[in-house]
């Protein structure tokens, strides 16, 4: 006899209900409880009475913004990393140290706190604020209108 010529028996598998079968009594469903009884139908949210994930994240109080905030850029640190006449754009930013090269796609944005004394040269997609644009334009500097540069 080889095992090519072995055949095997097809056993059914039985269908047990109730008492019949191999189960036993409680047919796997245990002794007791909300699980054991017919039609049972629990929330699928249900966590057997402690607070639901749900339930729980209403307790945490707060708010974070789901937008990251600028890198923030002072006119002391222009005046300390750039030299006259140097166009500060994000390329330069990164050179400097001032922005991490993961930081460039939230964006920059200087800040009016500190002196500024050299003539810079600001790209358009670094945003300004009002007093920070009246320091730049009154050290001499200009801020680019156009995407260009």
């Amino acid at each position: 006899m080889q095992i090519h010529s072995i055949s095997s028996r097809n056993i059914k598998s039985r269908k047990r209900i109730g008492r019949g079968g191999k189960r036993g009594t409680y047919c796997g469903r245990g002794v007791k409880g909300q699980k054991s009884r017919s039609g049972v139908s629990i929330d699928p949210l249900f966590e057997g009475g402690r607070s639901s994930l749900i339930e729980r994240m209403k307790k945490n109080k707060g708010f974070k913004s789901p937008h990251a905030e600028k890198n923030n850029v002072s006119l002391a640190d222009l005046e300390r990393f750039f030299q006259e006449g140097d166009v500060v754009s994000m390329q330069s930013f990164v050179r400097s140290g001032l922005v991490d090269k993961t930081g460039i796609k939230f964006g920059v944005k200087i800040l009016g706190t500190g002196k500024l004394t050299k003539k810079l040269t600001i790209n358009p997609n670094i945003r300004l604020t009002d007093s920070a644009r009246a320091a730049i334009e009154k050290s001499g500097g200009t801020i680019l209108k156009d995407k260009a540069v």
